[in-house]
């Protein structure tokens, strides 16, 4: 094969990887009970794609060759591990699955029981989360470590123990019986949060796949909402993940400049995602039990006002921000909180509340740095504000986002 096409396998074979790896990694998982030997098999499966198709070609079901292929490397796994025997019903549920699967061209989807599954109680409860988007959506340390404000080293070792947590506990890769779901539903309405949060910061900017994992986290968002409908919370998610997607247009220019929120022309954003959006709000304020995404999203709703009124309610917002901030006092509610006072009462306001963050939790949180510098060059503090603007540019990874701060600071 020669080095054009070898090049195009090459891009197939991560496609394939990048679409399908928690599709496949919970379906392995499903019928072996075993998440980290899944995850091992899957990746010895797509080492041996990167040998054996740029010779003989790709084949007409790459999902299917990878399955078969992971398949036969779990069972030599088993085998090496020589525990045979113990492993025999693991091994006759692979052969009972093997036939159907490898001649289907569509795998049922086993994500959302995985993302519960990793939200058993038995595993460190700060690493539900984490661990839901590396095994079912196949994200990578760093980019998890991004998320969750720690270093890659820090969050690869702490996946490692989790994995080892459920393979050595004898978790099993069930869904919890009805009763217990909504013990686990907060882990997995983080998990699909913070999947949709790093697909946004990525939408249409650094990373390619950035509109993928986005729309991939409210598309889980939707089945979770099929699975218990009654819950106001999971609701509130997807109105809230509907409400940013509905502006995704609106965030770049034609030549891929950076727009904040506040100067987006709001006739590019989507109504009918908004209609939708606060559809799915009413019906979770009719139970009467608000909580963070609700809350989340009814800031978000507040904004997306401004598409029929032609102005942003600030008093509202911040009304919203202080009930969240009881409830969810985070980095990033403490700094939009800080944000929505200072549009409302003014800069000096909003710099108190900043004031009273600990400096050394926001040492590398770029969205803090930000509105730092904005409220300070609104009070026409200069020096202070070119400070703050060189920690959020040296802290933003979007080259867009930090070309914006460079021509703010300037």
């Amino acid at each position: 094969m020669n080095g054009s096409n070898q090049e195009d396998t090459h891009r197939t074979i991560e496609r394939v990887a990048r679409e399908s790896y928690g599709r496949l990694v919970a379906y392995l998982s499903s019928h072996t009970r075993d998440v980290a030997s899944a995850e091992d098999s899957l990746s010895n499966a797509l080492v041996a794609a990167l040998t054996t198709w740029p010779r003989d070609g790709v084949p007409q079901n790459p999902e299917a060759w990878l399955l078969t292929t992971a398949r036969h490397s779990f069972i030599d796994l088993v085998r090496h591990r020589q525990v045979a025997l113990a492993s025999e019903p693991t091994l006759l549920l692979l052969k009972e699955n093997s036939t159907e699967a490898t001649v289907s061209t569509e795998f049922p989807d086993e994500r959302l029981k995985l993302l519960f599954v990793c939200a058993h109680p038995a595993i460190d409860s700060a690493m539900h989360a984490p661990l839901m988007l590396q095994t079912v959506l196949g994200l990578d340390a760093a980019r998890i470590a991004h998320a969750f404000l720690v270093s890659p080293t820090t969050m690869g070792q702490r996946l490692v123990r989790a994995k080892t947590k459920i393979r050595n506990g004898g978790i099993q890769f069930e869904v919890p019986q009805e009763r217990d779901l909504p013990e686990r539903l907060d882990a997995v309405l983080e998990a699909i949060y913070a999947a949709f949060g790093i697909g946004w910061d990525d939408m249409e900017g650094v990373d390619q796949r950035g509109r993928e994992l986005a729309e991939e986290a409210i598309w889980l968002g939707r089945v979770l909402l099929q699975l218990m409908p009654g819950e106001a919370e999971v609701r509130g998610l997807l109105a809230l993940m509907l409400h940013c997607e509905a502006r995704r247009r609106a965030r770049r220019g034609p030549d891929g400049r950076y727009i904040p929120l506040l100067e987006q022309d709001s006739q590019q954003w989507s109504l009918p995602l908004i209609e939708e959006a606060e559809g799915h709000l009413a019906e979770a304020a009719s139970r009467g039990r608000a909580g963070r995404f609700q809350l989340e999203a009814a800031i978000q709703s507040v904004h997306a006002e401004r598409a029929r009124s032609g102005r942003t309610e600030w008093t509202a917002i911040v009304l919203f921000y202080e009930r969240l901030d009881r409830i969810s006092p985070t980095l990033g509610t403490r700094t939009g909180y800080a944000a929505a006072v200072g549009e409302a009462n003014g800069p000096e306001a909003g710099l108190a509340l900043l004031d009273g963050i600990d400096l050394d939790a926001v040492s590398a949180y770029q969205p803090y740095w930000a509105v730092r510098a904005h409220l300070l060059q609104r009070l026409g503090k200069t020096s202070e504000a070119a400070d703050a603007f060189d920690r959020a540019i040296g802290l933003a990874e979007d080259p867009a986002v930090r070309q914006f701060l460079l021509q703010r600071r300037r």
